[in-house]
């Protein structure tokens, strides 16, 4: 069994910051599938996606989460395909399935990856013909999360940009869809497409919510920034890192990553990336450790995080 991380060798935890988690778990406690959902991607992935049940239960202790509740997310995870169960003598094995690992790939990718600083200007176009409402809205959903947004009734519009996520199956499996890619050319006083941006995207909402965000975390990282990283205590590091992804990764997946030529001159997005990238590259050291610590794989120690590991946020340095 892998050793705390919590031994006398370890650093001392800053009260300061104990104070922090204690006050941030009170006022907006993660929900235990939602933060298994980050951790299992954030960190457990690049080891392999491969972990012992007992280990896993001990990660989400310092964050509320109870062994029951630790139980019914990877059974949820299961039986979603997310994982797949093997005993190993009295204990449990759970694993990324291939389907699952593809998912959290798709879905992690834009975490880590910096935003897009260049576009030709060039706009992806999907025209539905008459629908069900509940396909529809189906239809509008799927293009959502591919960060589409709505022109007007049937017609979305994404910027086309390097990385993007492909069509979901969903959609182009519905008869009479149209796929075109074009360009504003157009006298001018016709509105353009990259004018009707506001309309399409809630951007207004998505800045707050990153506002939101950068005020929440901003202090606490502070605090490790003045910090020695020899004193980080492990433990803390893993903690805060996993709350800021968590909640990094909620306003992110409604964010469409629009080109900053289409942005306001505000636009907070790029600071709360970079205050993440800051973070992450100053802890992911010491939070490995105790991830190290408490975790084990099939085969005992938790295996290296793989070299995709240390190319997150631009690069890291270990």
């Amino acid at each position: 069994m892998p050793a705390s991380s919590s031994s006398p060798s370890a650093s001392r935890p800053d009260r300061h910051v104990a104070r922090w988690i204690a006050r941030e778990l009170a006022a907006a406690p993660p929900r235990a599938s939602s933060l298994t959902i980050t951790i299992w991607g954030d960190a457990i992935a690049p080891h392999g996606g491969a972990v012992m049940l007992p280990g896993l239960i001990r990660l989400l202790e310092p964050f509320g989460v109870n062994a029951r509740l630790t139980r019914t997310s990877v059974f949820r995870l299961a039986r979603e395909r997310w994982l797949g169960a093997k005993r190993i003598g009295r204990r449990s094995l759970y694993r990324l399935t291939p389907s699952g690992a593809r998912r959290f790939e798709q879905a992690y990718r834009r975490i880590y990856a910096p935003p897009a600083d260049s576009w030709n200007e060039e706009w992806e176009l999907v025209i539905a013909g008459a629908l069900p409402a509940r396909r529809r809205q189906a239809l509008r959903d799927e293009l959502h999360w591919a960060g589409f947004g709505v022109l007007a009734p049937g017609v979305h519009a994404r910027p086309v940009q390097a990385g993007d996520a492909p069509l979901p199956a969903a959609a182009t499996a519905l008869p009479g869809l149209i796929v075109v890619r074009a360009k504003d050319a157009g006298p001018a006083n016709r509105e353009s497409l990259a004018a009707s941006v506001p309309r399409a995207w809630d951007l207004t909402r998505i800045a707050l919510d990153y506002r939101k965000f950068l005020r929440r975390f901003g202090a606490v990282i502070e605090r490790f920034r003045r910090a020695s990283p020899d004193d980080h205590d492990p433990e803390q590091c893993f903690v805060v890192r996993t709350l800021l992804i968590h909640e990094y990764r909620r306003v992110l997946l409604r964010d469409p990553r629009l080109p900053v030529a289409l942005l306001p001159l505000d636009w907070p997005g790029a600071a709360a990336y970079a205050l993440c990238r800051d973070f992450y590259r100053l802890t992911h050291g010491c939070a490995e450790r105790h991830l190290t610590a408490v975790l084990e794989g099939p085969r005992g120690a938790l295996p290296p995080a793989n070299a995709a590991f240390y190319e997150r946020f631009g690069g890291l340095i270990d």
